[in-house]
C-alpha cells in the first residue's frame, strides 16, 4: 500500500491551505480591471528601460567588434543570470505582497544602472570595448544584473493576473500583457537603434536612467486593496526549491509542460543569439532598430487577438499550433537574403509568440494554488531561461568559427545556392533553417503523447478540482 502523503499546504498550519488568495469581491470587477492596467502600463514602461538599455548595449557591442561572440555571451548571460534567480524570484513572490516585490525590482534596478553610469564616465571607451580586459564584463554584468531583476517583477505580475482579474477573463489579460511586451519590442528596437546610431552608449545609459526613475515614481502611487497582506503560503527562506518542486509535481503533467516549453527556448536561443547579427548584416543600426520595431508590431496584433478572442477551450492545443507556427517562419524567413521575407518572417514569428506565452500563463494560473503560483511561475522561467543560454553559448561560437566561414567560402555558397539562395549571412540562415524545422517536429509529436491529453483534462477540470 502507497504511504499517505500530506500536502504541505495542509500540513504547514491550520487555515493554510484554505486561505483566500485574494479579497477580490472588495471592488467590483471593472474597478480591478483599471489597477490591472495601471500595473501593467508600469510594468510596460520598466521593460522598455531595461530592454532598451540591453538591447543598446548589444548593438554597441557589436557595431563596435563586429564580434558575434560577444553578442551570444551577452544574450546568454542574461538568460542564465534569470534561470540562476527565477527559483529566489518565485519563494519572494510568494511570500510577500505583490506590490512590495514590484517596488524593490524598480529600486534595485534604478540603482544597478547608476552604478553602470558612473563606470561609464569613468572608464576609457577603449578599456570598456576591450573584450580580453574585465572592464567590459563587468559593465555588461551590471547592465545585466539590473535588467534581470526587472524580471522579478514579471512573475509578481503573472501572480497579479490572478488576484485582480476573474477566471474567465485570465486568458485575454495574458494576452494584453503580451500586446504591451509587443509595444515595448517596438519602442527599444527603434530607440535603442537610434540611440547607439545617433547619440552613442552614454546618452543611452543616461536616458535610462530617466525612465527607470519614472517608472519607479510611479510604482510607489499604485494601490492594491486586495492584497492587504501576503497570501497564507508554506513558501520558506530565499531558495525554496523543495516546495516549488512539490508544486509542480502536484499537478498531473504540469512538469512537461514546463519540459516542453523548455525545449522550445533551447531552439530559440539559436535566434536569441543570430538574429541581431543577421539584421545588423542587412542594414545599418538605425534602420535595423526601425525594421525590427515593424516586425516587432507583430507581437502587438498577437497580444490583442488574445485579449480580444482568448485561447479557445484548451489553451495547450493552441500552444502547440503556435509552436508549429513558429518554427515553421523562423526556418523560412531566410530562406533568401530579401529583406522584405526577414521583416515578414519576423512579424509572422512574432504574432504566433504571445498566442504561447498566454498559453502556458494560463493553465499555471488555472490548475495551480494561489499561495503556490510565484514558485511554479519561478520554477518554469529557472527551466526555461536555462534552456535559450545553452544554445547561444554554444551556437554563437560554431557559427562564427565554422558555420559562417563555411557559408562564405566558394564551395560552401556554391552548395548552399540552391537551397538557401546567395548573401552573406547564409550561414545563418541554414541555422534558422535547421532549428524551425526541429521545432516543428516536436510539437506535432507532443500532440500524441499522454502529457498533452493529461493536462488537457486538468485544465478543463477547472481551478476547485485543480486544489486552488
Amino acid at each position: 500500500m502507497t504511504e499517505h502523503k500530506p500536502d504541505p499546504l495542509v500540513a504547514a498550519g491550520p487555515g493554510l491551505a484554505d486561505a483566500p488568495a485574494n479579497t477580490s469581491h472588495l471592488r467590483t470587477p471593472a474597478e480591478r480591471s483599471r489597477t490591472f492596467t495601471g500595473i501593467l502600463v508600469n510594468t510596460a514602461l520598466a521593460n522598455i528601460t531595461t530592454s532598451y538599455l540591453w538591447f543598446a548595449l548589444t548593438f554597441w557591442v557589436y557595431l563596435e567588434t563586429r564580434n558575434v561572440i560577444a553578442t551570444g555571451v551577452i544574450g546568454g548571460a542574461y538568460m542564465l543570470l534569470i534561470a540562476l534567480s527565477s527559483i529566489s524570484f518565485g519563494t519572494f513572490v510568494d511570500r510577500y505582497r505583490k506590490l512590495a516585490v514590484m517596488r524593490f525590482a524598480g529600486g534595485f534596478t534604478l540603482v544597478m544602472f547608476v552604478v553602470a553610469g558612473i563606470m561609464f564616465l569613468l572608464t576609457p571607451e577603449t578599456d570598456l570595448l576591450d573584450l580580453a580586459q574585465p572592464w567590459f564584463w563587468i559593465f555588461a554584468v551590471i547592465i545585466l544584473v539590473g535588467a534581470v531583476v526587472e524580471n522579478l517583477r514579471n512573475i509578481a505580475l503573472s501572480t497579479t493576473v490572478t488576484i485582480l482579474i476573474d477566471p474567465d477573463r485570465r486568458a485575454n489579460a495574458n494576452g494584453l500583457v503580451g500586446m504591451v511586451q509587443g509595444l515595448a519590442f517596438i519602442a527599444t528596437s527603434v530607440i535603442s537603434g537610434l540611440s547607439v546610431g545617433l547619440l552613442g552608449m552614454g546618452w543611452t545609459i543616461a536616458a535610462a536612467l530617466v525612465l527607470t526613475a519614472v517608472a519607479y515614481g510611479h510604482l510607489l502611487t499604485v494601490r492594491m486593496p486586495e492584497e492587504t497582506q501576503p497570501a497564507a503560503t508554506d513558501a520558506q527562506g530565499g531558495f525554496d526549491l523543495r516546495g516549488s518542486m512539490a508544486a509542480v509535481l502536484a499537478i498531473a503533467g504540469l512538469f512537461a509542460l514546463i519540459l516542453f516549453s523548455t525545449f522550445n527556448n533551447l531552439i530559440g536561443g539559436v535566434y536569441m543569439a543570430l538574429m541581431d547579427p543577421y539584421g545588423l548584416e542587412m542594414f545599418p543600426v538605425e534602420l535595423w532598430g526601425a525594421f525590427f520595431a515593424l516586425g516587432a508590431t507583430g507581437f502587438v496584433v498577437g497580444g490583442a487577438l488574445v485579449g480580444k478572442f482568448g485561447l479557445g477551450s484548451n489553451p495547450l492545443r493552441t500552444l502547440l499550433f503556435a509552436v508549429i507556427l513558429i518554427g515553421l517562419f523562423g526556418a523560412l524567413f531566410t530562406l533568401r537574403e530579401w529583406p522584405w521575407l526577414y521583416i515578414a518572417g519576423i512579424w509572422l514569428y512574432m504574432v504566433m509568440v504571445p498566442f504561447a506565452e498566454a498559453a502556458e500563463q494560463t493553465i499555471i494560473q488555472q490548475v495551480v494554488p494561489m499561495p503556490r503560483q510565484g514558485r511554479v511561475f519561478g520554477f518554469a522561467m529557472a527551466f526555461e531561461s536555462a534552456a535559450a543560454p545553452i544554445t547561444a553559448f554554444l551556437i554563437a561560437p560554431v557559427a562564427e568559427l565554422w558555420i559562417i566561414p563555411y557559408a562564405r567560402s566558394a564551395e560552401g555558397a556554391a552548395q548552399l545556392a540552391p537551397l538557401l539562395g546567395e548573401g552573406v549571412s547564409r550561414g545563418i540562415a541554414l541555422v534558422f533553417l535547421v532549428a524551425g524545422i526541429i521545432l516543428m517536429a516536436a510539437a506535432a509529436l507532443a500532440f500524441l503523447t499522454p502529457v498533452y491529453r493529461r493536462v488537457s483534462e486538468t485544465y478543463r477540470r477547472g481551478p476547485v478540482e485543480a486544489g486552488q
